[in-house]
Formats: structure tokens, C-alpha cells, sequence
């Protein structure tokens, strides 16, 4: 697809988007503004919703829930399910549901909630910090609010993974009712195979004993739940979650901001079950989907080895390698991810002309 083309596809204003020269342009006009924080007056993570909920999971927790209609009131094509990852919450996705709410071709609707045990959502226990039981939730989720019409899924890290594990338990809805998944920063197994060198650690460290000698093989998992507890330096979690030296500060600042909310005490009972992760042949469930891949090449807790893994499981997915990034690649380089999730969203929706027969149905309806 051409810049130009893709323009069509937005609103115009500072959320336009655009591919190649286009979206170099606009990162440098907003540089030029910005010269020392190029973010310093957004509003990180406090955009509105135009309804916020509560949904009930099968065991009664309760899971903080919000929906953004398009901006321009008309009526959405697919919608769009953002699935955060370990640590974090659903404000993790700010760039995305700012830009995607004034897409055009297509409009689309979107859902983002905090997994329990993160956010605004209720707690979880040791028993069910599970993937198993996130997605479990994001089931219960997706009938809730997203009762009909297709589906586009975005997973990021642990978030991810809920998206393989939800595959394999509902085949039928991917069948039927998904027809995209981006995996941004995630693995489908081996999580605890690299990360961070092990001198980041220190054995006296409280958190490190609370995860029961997991440092050993998961160094940076151990990580955000240091960063989570205050454990860290500032300089620490920048190095944990974005690549470039050059971040913007405000991005650190939001980072810090979310880790802060997550208790540590929830966190240390998640390790295990990212630990045993391995979903390779869940993966196998999104034959029926488009799939985009998506990983930055500086990312210290899912390297870019994973990304290209789970391409090569899924042959027809599209790969991005994102020079540079790390872990919130979708914060740090926020425009080429959107950029290629609007790709995905016109090919589930037929704009670009190459939709099946099957992606057809919701607008000949």
C-alpha cells in the first residue's frame, strides 16, 4: 500500500499516520516542536472512554473493561481487542487507541481491559495466575462485549501468549469470528531460554527470593516484578523496556507509572506459568487468520529470535523486525507499529482488495 493511500485511511491531525517518508516527516515536525521530549504534553494513558465497564469471569473476578467508538460516530467494520502483557495494564496501548480511533478504511471499534491481578481489574491468586485463566477471561470478555462480528486481536508479551492459549481452548471462534492477530513482543515458548545478563540481579534481593531462585532462568521476568516493586532505578526500567538510548523521559515516566500499580506480591505468582509457556502448536489455531509479527531487535525479554520463530510457524504472517526497539516497541516507535496495524486491519476488512470470500460476509450482510 502506498503512503498516500494510507493517509486516506485517517483523520489527518498529530495522530496521522503514514508509511516511508510520510511518517518520517511527521516524527520530525513533532521533534522540531518537542526538542527535548517529544511527548512532554501528551496525555499518556488518560484518554476517555465512550463506555467503561466491569465484566464478571467465570469465578466472579471482576475485569475492568472500556470501549472507544470511532471518532467520527460511524458505524465500525471489525473490532479491535487489546491484550496487554505481565506488569503492565490496557493504558499500555495509548498510541494505538488514540490513532485507531480516527481510522477510516477501515472504522473500527475497540476493546481493552486489565487480565486480573493488573490494573483496574481484581485480584488473582496463586492458583489461577495462569494463561490458561487469562484466557479463560478474555473469553468471557469477548462474549460480554464483542457478542458478534469480527474480531481483531493484539497481544502484547504475556498478552500474546493469552492469544495462543485462547486459540488452542476455542478453535471455533477463530474459525468463524477472528480474522487478524498482531503478536507484538511476545513468544510462543522458551521464555526463560535468554534475557537479561544475570549481574542486573542481586541474591539478596527480596523480590528475586519471593520468585523462588527463578532469576536463574528468566532474569528478566524477575525484572518487572523488581521494576513493579520500586526495586529498580529509573535508568534500570528504561534499559528493561525501550532500545533506544534517546527515549523520551515522558515515556519512562508512564512506564514507571503503570508498573506501580500492579502489586508484586500478584506478580511473583504469574512467573511460573510464563516460565512453562509453550504454544507452538497453538499456533497452528491461526491458520484462518492474518497474522502480523511484530518484534524490535533491542528487546532484552522477548528477543527478536522469538518473533521470527513464530514466523516460521506461520509462513503467511508478516514479520517486522523494528530496529532499535525493545520490549514497548509499541510506545517507543509507536507510528511504524501503527503503521502496520492499519495494514493488518484493511487486509482483514478487504480494503486492500485481497480479502477471501470468507471476509467477505460482514459487509455484504
Amino acid at each position: 500500500m502506498t503512503p498516500s493511500r494510507r493517509l486516506l485511511a485517517i483523520a489527518g491531525g498529530v495522530g496521522a499516520l503514514a508509511t516511508g517518508t510520510a511518517a518520517a516527516a511527521i516524527v520530525a515536525a513533532q521533534q522540531r516542536r518537542h526538542s527535548e521530549d517529544p511527548y512532554v504534553d501528551e496525555p499518556l494513558g488518560e484518554l476517555k472512554p465512550d463506555r467503561a465497564s466491569t465484566v464478571a469471569a467465570e469465578d466472579g473476578t471482576p475485569l475492568s473493561v472500556e470501549e472507544i467508538d470511532p471518532e467520527d460516530g460511524g458505524k465500525p467494520e471489525l473490532t479491535v481487542v487489546g491484550v496487554h502483557g505481565f506488569a503492565l495494564s490496557r493504558r499500555c496501548w495509548h498510541f494505538q487507541r488514540r490513532d485507531l480511533a480516527s481510522l477510516r478504511l477501515p472504522r473500527v471499534r475497540q476493546v481493552y481491559y486489565d487480565h486480573r491481578g493488573h490494573g483496574l481489574s481484581g485480584a488473582a491468586s496463586a492458583e489461577n495466575s495462569t494463561i490458561e485463566q487469562l484466557a479463560r477471561d478474555l473469553d468471557v470478555v469477548l462474549r460480554s462485549v464483542v457478542p458478534e462480528g469480527p474480531i481483531v486481536l493484539m497481544g502484547h508479551s504475556m498478552g500474546g501468549m493469552v492469544i495462543m492459549e485462547l486459540a488452542a481452548e476455542f478453535p471455533q471462534l477463530f474459525e468463524e469470528r477472528v480474522e487478524g492477530v498482531a503478536f507484538i513482543a511476545t513468544a510462543a515458548g522458551e521464555v526463560g531460554a535468554r534475557g537479561l545478563p544475570r549481574s542486573l540481579l542481586s541474591k539478596y534481593n527480596p523480590l528475586t527470593r519471593a520468585a523462588g531462585g527463578l532469576a536463574g532462568w528468566q532474569p528478566g521476568l524477575v525484572e518487572f516484578v523488581r521494576a513493579a516493586g520500586g526495586q529498580l532505578t529509573r535508568q534500570a526500567v528504561r534499559r528493561l523496556a525501550f532500545g533506544s538510548r534517546d527515549v523520551a523521559p515522558r515515556l519512562v515516566d508512564f512506564m514507571l507509572e503503570m508498573l506501580e500499580v500492579t502489586p508484586v506480591r500478584g506478580l511473583v505468582n504469574f512467573v511460573d506459568t510464563l516460565g512453562s509457556h509453550n504454544r507452538y502448536a497453538a499456533l497452528a489455531g491461526l491458520k484462518h487468520a492474518e497474522v502480523l509479527v511484530i518484534g524490535g531487535d533491542s528487546d532484552r525479554f522477548t528477543p527478536f529470535s522469538h518473533a521470527e520463530r513464530i514466523a516460521a510457524e506461520l509462513p503467511d504472517a508478516e514479520l517486522v523486525r523494528v530496529r532499535g526497539a525493545g520490549h514497548m516497541v509499541q510506545l517507543e516507535q509507536p507510528e511504524l507499529v501503527n503503521s502496520h496495524l492499519i495494514d493488518l486491519l484493511q487486509r482483514c476488512s478487504g480494503v486492500d482488495g485481497e480479502n477471501s470470500s470468507r471476509r467477505n460476509w460482514w459487509w455484504q450482510r
